[in-house]
């Protein structure tokens, strides 16, 4: 690995953006970072709330970033926790909206290197309407 090839990028990224997380709750602060078509690189965290069903995670706060910014197609995508841990269902569900099936994800830790999977893998039949 190069500190330019995806993965290190990613992965740097979603470490960087783990230590904004707002988790006062779970103590779990998770970072994400997605690789737009165009090679830019989108980035969150999870927002907890009292109200733990409005909690937000950070796969999806780093997509919603990235359509702001007006990017549809991505590429990779990683993910940064304390240990490492894929997407929820309800991430998964929306990032199928967005993403090819055999996108890798990387899953890592705050030190270490990284488990790599695919969309496929964490989420084999998304919802889809056709």
């Amino acid at each position: 690995m190069t500190p330019d090839d995806p993965e290190t990028r990613l992965t740097a990224a979603a470490r960087e953006a783990a230590k904004a997380a707002y988790a006062p709750y779970s103590k779990f602060a998770v970072g994400a970072a997605l690789l737009g078509e165009d090679g830019t690189v989108h980035a969150g965290c999870n927002v907890e709330n009292a109200s733990y069903g409005l909690t937000l995670c950070a796969e999806r706060n780093a997509l919603t970033a990235a359509v702001a910014a007006g990017c549809r197609r991505f590429t990779a995508l990683a993910v940064a926790a304390p240990r490492p841990v894929p997407p929820c269902g309800a991430c998964c569900q929306v990032l199928a909206e967005f993403c090819p099936p055999d996108m890798p994800i990387f899953l890592v830790a705050p030190t270490g290197p990284a488990t790599r999977l695919s969309l496929r893998d964490v989420f084999p039949q998304p919802f889809a309407l056709s």
